[in-house]
């Protein structure tokens, strides 16, 4: 068996919600057993990124004032965005702003490993599917790390993964909000 079938996604824990006027910010946090500087090089640079993110980055996330172009991987359309990094304190604190919707990194030294916060602006409609989400990319990015790869699984690769459903729905009861209706009706053609 190889490790990504091995792999099954843990209970819904480390996020909650935030609501800052008429936006929302979904919180993930989690420890990891690895140095800030490994998380940090995994958060910012485009070939880690390539192994684990939602996205594929054409440039380093970590420099201040860096413009990179952000394709979201497996999505209906190939959304890329471009973003400049607005911070990049390496390596405590990363921010950028990714489709629309701003992206912030903090990474805290935690005994020899790393207490890793994302804070992340989201629709409110899909912020369990996103905790669902993130919550698979940073299983990814820890295995990736402790060098047994399970293989990126983001967008429908993703949703297809049982695991994923389970946590949608338990992020979905933690926060107290419907599941969203997925996947989406199409829209009409015009």
């Amino acid at each position: 068996m190889t490790d990504r079938e091995q792999y099954t996604p843990g209970p819904a824990s480390g996020a909650r919600i935030q609501k800052d006027g008429e936006k929302w910010a979904l919180i993930l946090v989690r420890d990891l057993p690895h140095s800030p500087e490994k998380v940090w090089q995994a958060i910012t640079d485009p070939a880690h990124l390539r192994e684990w993110a939602p996205f594929d980055a054409d440039g380093s996330l970590g420099t201040v004032g860096a413009t990179v172009k952000l394709t979201t991987v497996g999505a209906p359309t190939t959304p890329v965005t471009e973003t400049t990094v607005t911070r990049a304190d390496a390596p405590k604190v990363l921010e950028y702003n990714w489709g629309g919707f701003n992206m912030r990194w903090a990474l805290e030294a935690l005994g020899g490993g790393t207490r890793l916060t994302l804070w992340h602006n989201i629709d409110r409609r899909y912020i369990s599917m996103g905790a669902a989400g993130w919550h698979i990319c940073l299983d990814v990015l820890d295995h990736l790390l402790g060098g047994t790869p399970v293989g990126r699984m983001v967008g429908p690769d993703a949703i297809k993964f049982g695991g994923w459903q389970r946590l949608n729905a338990e992020y979905a009861k933690q926060f107290g909000i419907e599941m969203p209706n997925w996947p989406p009706q199409a829209a009409p053609q015009s």
